[in-house]
């Protein structure tokens, strides 16, 4: 072992050998892993080891796939047998609701390019796996990429295949100590110190101590996760075939043949954590004793289903522990504030996600992005609030027990809420505010009469006009709305604006003027559709995303120059929009100074009442509109304060979701949907904001995708005929039976009336008045794209 190396990888599991492989893969071979004990230590070696291309995020359902293709690569180049068993799977629906849900999520697939599913009947799906019961099952979705393999044999076949490329892994290493250094980390084992420029904690079940070692409390925690092995099963050994990848979603258990028995495990309902501070140093390839009483339950739908193996023993209980985050999704990539310290942990599914975890890490680290939009497992999703004992426990307990429960796109789940409130926040639930969660934040999805509860639903529900409500209020009359959850960062020093200039890749607004602006990365693919206000006193404030506060703080602080200085806001600003073509007469009633001669996107000071506010003149709703910037000590006056006002105004409360409705009909797009890392300025729209006539970050590829054959597929407006349900994202859209393009968001259109959707769709599909065809709810609807902005499209009403 050598004294310095350009990576140390810590933990020799399934992750952290792929991550050593894929960096010796793309090139960076000065890199070793260490493991305290054996390769396959921990997690991996117990693991089910099933493997399924299936997932309801898209971009996490293409990173198994990708991990999918890669197994028999990794096979081949080592020379190590991983026990490759592709025997298909299937995925069991047993409601009415599961089966729209598995139907909807069929054609989602098709979007992302997974082509190797169908649906089927009870009768087939018992066909391809005769030892299960079709007993209240209402249909299932076949997909051939799915089976199992042998997990150390894989780990070892990812450490054997980077070994060749050059790169080093040591067994019986333990780290016991990372010191931070001007140029890097020094690691401390029990065989001596090693010198790097980047480490990365794949440390799985020891993932928390290896965070702490840098400092750094990762929002992670182990739990406890039972499957068996039955004896022979004899229907399973006269088969002339292997019984699929089962999933019977209603019973929380998941089923594949071992031998000629079958392996059938169970996610809890009733979960239990398990050394939340980390695992044991000396805990390697131990187990804990099955908990029967704890899955009683699952147990007995389990039998159930499969009821061949009802009289056959159970040869192997397995009890063991897998590290969760609160969503389930790894964390993955550089932590704030720690240049040189990287994190692939909480991979709770390594052999179905591992692949795909080590090449996005990998790439992060050699070119500075990887090539895939990695934010739904970005360690920088989760803020300062993740940290919490409780949070982790809570949220990471609520995964694990809804894994296979059905969660409804209109479903709020309590798990770490309410945690960060706003402070007019029970005044507002007292005006009947209904909250959803963003970040750490309550926000305002609607207001709604006492008493009321929205039902879950993948339709329409019946908060539905109550929404409608709200937008005629904000179209008609004047509508509040709470907009603490906007993220603000101010900008100063003597070398703001140079900085600005450099990061933004729009014109910079003059003295009390705002503009929106893209932001890109190097690779000239978005990074922000933000807005920014020069306030005219030297200091600038940007705006955008309240989620995605700390993964723009991270860019900024990676790109920041000596005399510019970047602070969130986010603890100490908030405020409320006031938006309607009435809004005018309601502020201009506090207002100290002419509001009158704000103009739109205009900003500056302001006294509001007793209040001062930082004030802009613009609104994502379309309409005409304030944004009262306040401190948050200021905020439950300024509520009282506009509501007096604007009580013969007929002002009335509302929500986020009268807001995205809004938008719709004004084809504005939003972060994760329309612009997100993998999109270009080009494809969104985003390009008619760019000044190209300056430096920025990510030109040179902006001018390229302009200057060549430009994006082959844009952002669009499409109108649905729906019928009780509307678009969400990643529905497929389809001119005949080609498809072209996928659906970025969608909803209902309350004041024009209509089902609305945007969308990416070819270029030569992208011209008003094109029939075309989505995919709602699994239900294929007529649609057409119609020019953007459907509600005033001359602008008319927010310049007015």
């Amino acid at each position: 072992m050598k004294s310095q190396y350009r990576v140390v990888v810590i933990g020799g599991g399934v992750v952290g050998a792929s991550v050593l492989y894929h960096l010796a893969k793309f090139g960076w071979s000065d890199a070793v892993m260490l493991e305290r004990r054996r390769l396959a230590s921990g997690s991996s070696w117990h693991a089910a080891g099933g493997i399924h291309a299936l997932n309801a995020d898209p971009n996490m359902a293409a990173l198994q796939a990708y991990t999918i293709d890669l197994l028999s690569e990794i096979e081949k180049e080592s020379g190590q047998n991983i026990g490759l068993h592709m025997t298909g799977g299937l995925t069991l629906a047993g409601t009415p609701e599961r089966w729209e849900w598995l139907q909807a999520n069929y054609r989602i697939f098709q979007s992302i390019g997974i082509d190797d599913c169908e649906l089927l009947s009870p009768e087939e799906a018992q066909r391809r796996c005769p030892i299960m019961s079709s007993d209240g099952i209402l249909g299932a979705m076949w997909a051939d990429r799915e089976g199992y393999i042998d997990t150390t044999g894989t780990v070892q076949a990812y450490a054997t295949a980077a070994k060749k490329r050059g790169a080093e892994y040591y067994e019986e290493t333990k780290v016991e100590e990372l010191i931070q250094t001007a140029d890097g980390w020094q690691v401390v084992t029990d065989r001596g110190t090693i010198t790097c420029e980047h480490v990365v904690n794949a440390a799985g079940l020891w993932a928390k101590q290896v965070g702490r070692m840098a400092g750094v409390e990762l929002p992670v925690s182990p739990l406890k996760h039972h499957y068996l092995i039955t004896d022979t099963v004899p229907e399973v050994a006269a088969a002339d075939f292997e019984m699929p990848m089962t999933v019977d979603l209603e019973g929380f258990t998941y089923m594949r043949q071992d031998q000629k028995g079958v392996l059938v495990g169970i996610y809890e309902v009733d979960h239990e954590h398990w050394a939340m501070d980390g695992a044991p140093w000396n805990y390697g390839e131990e187990l804990f004793q099955e908990q029967l009483d704890r899955i009683e339950n699952e147990l007995m739908l389990g039998f159930e289903r499969y009821p061949a193996i009802q009289n056959a023993g159970i040869k192997t209980w397995v009890n063991g522990a897998f590290t969760f985050s609160p969503d389930g999704n790894p964390l993955v990539g550089p932590v704030p504030g720690k240049r040189g310290y990287w994190t692939a942990c909480a991979v709770m599914a390594g052999f179905l996600q591992g692949g795909g975890v080590g090449k996005t890490l990998a790439e992060w680290m050699i070119h500075g992005e990887p090539e895939a939009d990695a934010w739904p497992m970005d360690v920088a999703r989760y803020g300062d609030f993740a940290r919490n004992k409780r949070y982790i426990r809570e949220t990471t307990g609520q995964f694990y027990s809804r894994r296979f429960v059905m969660t409804y796109p209109n479903e709020q789940l309590p798990a770490g809420r309410p945690l960060k409130m706003s402070p007019a926040h029970d005044a507002m639930t007292e005006a009947g505010c209904k909250w959803g969660v963003s970040w750490d934040l309550e926000v305002p999805l609607y207001f709604a009469p006492k008493g009321f509860e929205e039902t879950p639903t993948l339709k329409r529900s019946n908060a539905f006009d109550i929404v409608a409500e709200e937008c005629r209020t904000i179209r008609e009359g004047v509508g509040l709305m709470d907009i603490t959850g906007f993220s603000r960062f101010e900008v100063s020093g003597p070398n703001a604006e140079i900085w600005l200039n450099k990061v933004m890749a729009s014109k910079l607004p003059g003295p009390g003027r705002a503009k929106l602006a893209p932001m890109l990365g190097e690779n000239g693919r978005l990074k922000g559709d933000l807005t920014v206000l020069n306030w005219g006193d030297g200091t600038w404030w940007i705006m955008g995303s309240y989620y995605l506060r700390a993964w723009h703080m991270r860019w900024f602080d990676d790109h920041r120059i000596d005399g510019g200085t970047v602070r969130d806001l986010g603890e100490e600003v908030c405020g409320f929009a006031v938006v309607g073509p009435k809004s005018q007469a309601v502020v201009e009633k506090l207002a100290e100074q002419d509001i009158s001669t704000l103009k739109f996107m205009g900003c500056g000071d302001y006294d509001i009442g007793l209040v001062r506010a930082r004030v802009a003149r613009m609104s994502v709703t379309g309409e005409k509109g304030y944004e009262i910037n306040c401190r948050y000590g200021d905020h439950i006056a300024l509520r009282r304060a506009l509501l007096e006002a604007g009580a013969s105004e007929g002002i009335r409360e509302c929500g986020f979701n009268a807001m995205l409705s809004t938008r719709l009909e004004k084809s504005f797009g939003i972060w994760s949907a329309e612009f997100t890392q993998a999109y270009t300025p080009g494809m969104t729209g985003m390009d008619r904001w760019i000044d190209w006539s300056k430096d920025f970050i990510g030109k040179e590829a902006a001018l390229a995708e302009r200057e060549g054959n430009g994006p082959a597929q844009v952002q669009v407006t499409l109108e649905v005929d729906a019928l009780d349900a509307d678009s969400s994202g990643y529905e497929p859209v389809w001119a005949g039976d080609q498809r072209v393009g996928f659906v970025t968001s969608g909803g209902y259109g309350h004041y024009i009336g209509k089902s609305l959707a945007m969308a990416l769709v070819d270029r030569d599909k992208a011209q008003p008045g094109t029939e075309l065809s989505v995919h709602v709810v699994g239900v294929e609807r007529p649609a057409r794209v119609i020019a953007p902005s459907p509600y005033d499209p001359e602008g008319k009403a927010m310049r007015g």
